[in-house]
């Protein structure tokens, strides 16, 4: 089967793709965001790249960098327009299915190509917050109604955004749902693994954006300085909002407390592998990748539910803690409390998560996937 794939630069996307590496599919990646250069990590993917770009002009780096409004003004005369040189690529490769990550990143901008030719197969991945909140925004709303019509496949990396999906119009088949980047090599990851009795990190996510909302937790462990004082506590990824809020709440004197700055995602995993409980807090997600990672890497997780999307892993109290109110400090205290007084609790899940840890696992994963494209590539019929 000839895969278009339809997608920004995305480690995710990279390792999603993988999967598909010797499956006898031909595999054909269009950059939405061109990134002008091929990626080594997908080395054997057909990537169209280069493209956006009427003319690389002299100094275009320089003007880009020093003078980004002129820049910007420039390329909207410079810059080809996504959905012909899309549509050109479409009736070169003639693909038998294209596969688009993410709704505003690549299924509503190329919505006008597909409808011309529906014969073409058309699968649609969600990830995060891509249905969830956006959802809630008239103007992505309007999009996504008129976009879900016409995708003929889903997959989601939670049960959630299915039932997200049929309620603004999709039609189509499910194909489940699995991890955005795949499934993990556990095996791979075994010498990470510190024992049970010999952690003592508790490890907290960084984000404070849009969605992310690390400083109530940080607020919530403010009175917590005792009975953490036998902790590391690291806070990985920090942003900028995150590190002010470590300096305005005094957190930043305590000597058990440090920030790494960004971590490769084998350095996060060996982090993992060395926690007692992992802490993620936000007002909108899927299924979190780092939720995945600490399951895997044996840390206790507590997080956040936002749609209810995390209980479909998280049995609260069981393997883990579910955050209810991402804003209320004073219920994460409490849970953060209850979580290190009760170290039977940590250990029980513990070994409840080593039982699931086997089905995120990457040849796990992979075959599931592997098997619903080639139940698209059987299936002759296009929904119309």
């Amino acid at each position: 089967m000839k895969i278009l794939m339809v997608s920004m630069s995305s480690i995710h996307f990279f390792r999603w793709t993988n999967q598909l590496k010797d499956a006898g599919h031909e595999v054909y990646w269009f950059d939405l965001n061109d990134g002008d250069t091929k990626v080594e990590t997908i080395s054997w993917v057909n990537q169209i790249v280069g493209w956006k770009r009427k003319w690389d002009f002299p100094g275009r780096f320089f003007i880009k960098k020093r003078f980004p409004k002129v820049y910007q003004k420039i390329q909207v005369f410079n810059d080809r327009k996504t959905t012909k040189v899309f549509e050109e690529f479409i009736k070169d490769i003639k693909p038998d299915v294209v596969h688009s990550f993410v709704m505003y990143v690549s299924c509503v901008p190329i919505l006008s190509v597909m409808q011309k030719y529906p014969n073409i197969k058309w699968i649609y991945s969600s990830w995060g917050s891509d249905l969830f909140h956006y959802q809630t925004e008239k103007k992505y709303l309007e999009g996504m109604q008129k976009t879900l019509p016409y995708i003929d496949y889903l997959f989601t990396d939670c049960k959630r955004d299915y039932q997200i999906a049929k309620t603004h119009g999709f039609n189509g088949e499910f194909l489940g749902a699995f991890p955005g980047g795949g499934g993990y090599p556990i095996s791979d990851y075994e010498a990470f693994n510190t024992p049970f009795e010999n952690r003592k990190t508790i490890l907290i996510k960084g984000y404070q954006h849009k969605f992310g909302r690390c400083n109530v937790v940080l607020d919530a462990i403010k009175n917590l300085k005792d009975e953490l004082s036998n902790f590391d506590i690291v806070i990985f990824s920090e942003n900028y909002e995150v590190k002010k809020h470590v300096e305005i709440t005094g957190l930043s004197t305590w000597e058990n407390l440090s920030c790494t700055g960004k971590l490769t995602h084998k350095d996060l995993l060996k982090l993992m592998g060395q926690s007692y409980m992992y802490i993620g807090n936000s007002i909108s997600d899927g299924m979190p990748n780092t939720l995945l990672e600490a399951i895997i890497m044996g840390a206790y997780p507590m997080q956040s539910n936002p749609g209810n999307a995390t209980s479909e892993i998280i049995n609260d109290g069981q393997n883990g803690t579910l955050i209810i109110d991402s804003h209320d400090v004073n219920e994460i205290e409490s849970k953060i409390k209850h979580a290190i007084h009760n170290p039977s609790l940590i250990e029980n899940a513990f070994n409840l998560n080593r039982e699931l840890r086997d089905k995120l696992e990457y040849s796990t994963i992979k075959k599931g996937v592997l098997e619903k494209y080639s139940e698209i590539e059987n299936n002759s019929i296009k929904k119309q």
